[in-house]
């Protein structure tokens, strides 16, 4: 009887580890998809976040800016 409440024990530990790690990955790589509850980003938004990533140049901003408005 000892053993198995070593045992159970054991496996209960790992266990929550192994969801808590889980969630801290999902947690660093999860992406801010929707800024919302659930509302889709606007072309403007999804515009302005290419461009503070980076993805695209002042340039390419301005023009598609224009393109959107």
């Amino acid at each position: 009887m000892m053993g198995f409440g070593m045992i159970g024990g054991m496996v209960l530990f790992w266990g929550i580890l192994i969801v808590l790690a889980v969630f801290l990955v999902r947690g660093l790589f999860q992406t801010n998809r929707n800024v919302g509850m659930g509302q889709p980003l606007s072309a403007r938004q999804i515009l302005e976040q290419r461009y503070a990533r980076g993805e695209i140049n002042q340039e390419q901003y301005l023009l598609m800016l224009k393109d959107i408005q």
